[in-house]
């Protein structure tokens, strides 16, 4: 049985040195060969032939892995580190900032595997998570997608799987109460099994997910009415109600940084996060729903604009940082 051809997805966005730290963790790794089209033609379309040296049997490594990031017009030189140093990285500039699930599209529609991996660019691959995860997907036919274990970099776990958005979960986003409960499943969380065992997720995190192409050709690709945020959620609710299932292979472990790119402007991201949710309760939930869902978060903005003013009162927060989280606020509220 042939290895199957892996499409690694970057979007990268002002994060040069995190990113190239991922590209290395899978460009370097001994689990890893890097695809690369021949440079030989068919005579009949004029298109490069493939060449898969690196394919062998799914159990053995390496796992071949086409590399494709997509830039969205960084400033820091992103995209020209990753034409000098990673040279068989096929690399798409874009001229305009596409947002996270558009860019990732233009990522996938360039792809050539039987499988797709959406991967942020600060995170890093470890050990054989890739040909792990791999084997998992192929030989689980009702998988659409499988996410690994995130971890930060001094190996604490992160939550890198969710169940579905609750107005339960909404009310703890901005009224935490207890470090327990927000850990807990009654805010979407879930446990890790005992002894790493593979275990259905209602989503993952789309900083590693790893998808199989007949999911994404049934699903389709991810909804690009989503700038940034909840397009993953969007995309494993619709292969869920198609017959899929999205697992957790906590054995397969990827480093993640956490909003690296996101950190850069955080006011608008903090904005970018609640359209995001309010496009996807629209679409898939109720309006009474959405209702409940905009209450709450009005009653948590009244309490953030009022910590906000008396920060500022303070003398803990500048004049400037206070007008712009209190214009954030204006705006989710309105929204």
């Amino acid at each position: 049985m042939s290895s199957p051809l892996l499409s690694i997805a970057i979007v990268s966005y002002n994060t040069r040195d995190l990113l190239r730290r991922c590209l290395a963790s899978v460009a370097e790794s001994p689990h890893h060969a890097i695809y690369q089209p021949s440079s030989v033609t068919d005579g009949d379309s004029g298109s490069p032939l493939l060449t898969l040296p690196c394919c062998r049997d799914i159990s053995m490594a390496p796992l071949c892995c086409e590399l494709i990031v997509v830039d969205n017009t960084s400033s820091d030189g992103s995209a020209d580190m990753v034409a000098a140093e990673f040279p068989r990285v096929k690399l798409i500039r874009s001229t305009t900032n596409l947002g996270f699930a558009r860019a990732t599209n233009a990522g996938l529609q360039a792809s050539r595997g039987d499988l797709l991996l959406l991967l942020n660019p600060d995170t890093e691959v470890l050990g054989s998570a890739l040909p792990d995860m791999a084997s998992f997907i192929t030989t689980k036919p009702d998988a659409a997608a499988v996410g690994p274990a995130l971890v930060y970099p001094d190996g604490r776990r992160q939550h890198a799987a969710f169940q579905f958005p609750t107005l339960l979960m909404s009310f703890f986003d901005f009224f935490p109460l207890n470090h327990r409960l927000i850990d807990s499943r009654l805010n979407g969380r879930y446990r890790d099994p005992e002894g790493g065992e593979f275990f259905a997720v209602d989503h993952l995190l789309g900083a590693a997910m790893m998808i199989c192409r007949d999911a994404l050709n049934d699903v389709g690709m991810l909804d690009e009415g989503f700038f940034m945020y909840c397009e993953e959620v969007d995309w494993c609710l619709r292969a869920k109600r198609r017959g899929w299932q999205i697992y957790q292979l906590p054995g397969a472990k990827v480093v993640h940084h956490v909003a690296q790119s996101s950190r850069q402007f955080r006011e608008e991201m903090l904005i970018q996060l609640h359209r995001s949710r309010y496009r996807l309760f629209a679409k898939h939930y109720s309006a009474g729903f959405v209702s409940a869902h905009r209450a709450i978060t009005r009653l948590g903005l009244a309490r953030e604009m009022a910590r906000t003013w008396w920060e500022n009162r303070r003398g803990r927060m500048t004049v400037q940082e206070k007008g712009r989280r209190l214009r954030a606020y204006r705006t989710i509220w309105g929204m």
